[in-house]
């Protein structure tokens, strides 16, 4: 299987690499007369881990996205760490299913749309940069929020929120106002860990399909049903 790297990693995707490379052949012809073999060998093989996890941390796997239109998809890869319904009074305007996911520096951060939708409004903020694994990062850090429309019944209103952590600083978000996603199509994503929420209207024909601990898929994992609306 080819190895792919994600358009959105550029420029850090080439720089990081090059940087880590670099050290690695200067590495050897600095310390080899003034440190023991081991360890140079040492620090060769940690800067060998890094390039490898930098490598990683910007790929890009294929995704094979249901189309079952009744469910709501992961907008990011990671691990569920709160579920609540709240107030949402700037887009849903009411109760609103909140979803967070944590994403780790060793999941694939890449954000997908959640279902067949148009972009209503892209809104940026900039805040803090706390630990993303807190539900209150979602309120006080740097973020962006995607307000889209489903395009298949019912046509619901839902918040993607893309929001940076403690070591994140760039999010990317490559779509624009007026543009339709399909379900599971990529948007963007977040740079090295961070958080994103789903907010879906809390109606009674709509089941969660996770809980607090699920490990999750961006464009895979069902974390939304519409049930039959009688």
């Amino acid at each position: 299987m080819r190895f792919k790297l994600t358009k959105y990693g550029w420029p850090q995707a080439v720089v990081f690499p090059v940087i880590v490379i670099g050290a690695m052949i200067i590495c050897p012809m600095l310390l080899l007369e003034s440190v023991p073999f081991w360890a140079v060998v040492s620090i060769q093989a940690v800067l060998a881990v890094v390039l490898v996890w930098v490598l990683a941390f910007f790929r890009d796997p294929y995704r094979a996205v249901p189309l079952d239109k009744n469910i709501l998809l992961a907008p990011a890869d990671g691990k569920i760490t709160d579920i609540e319904v709240a107030d949402e009074d700037g887009f849903i305007c009411g109760p609103a299913l909140r979803i967070g996911i944590f994403l780790s520096i060793f999941d694939v951060h890449i954000n997908r749309a959640p279902c067949n939708a148009k972009v209503e409004k892209i809104t940026y903020r900039e805040g803090q940069c706390k630990n993303a694994m807190s539900p209150q990062s979602g309120r006080v850090n740097e973020s962006n929020d995607l307000w889209l429309i489903r395009t298949d019944s019912p046509e619901d209103k839902l918040i993607v929120r893309q929001i940076s952590g403690a070591i994140a600083r760039r999010i990317v978000c490559k779509t624009s106002e007026g543009q339709s996603l399909t379900g599971g199509e990529k948007f963007g994503m977040i740079k090295f860990g961070s958080r994103t929420e789903l907010y879906v209207p809390a109606r009674e024909y709509t089941e969660c399909l996770v809980k607090v601990g699920d490990k999750v898929k961006a464009g895979l994992s069902a974390l939304v049903r519409y049930e039959k609306i009688r």
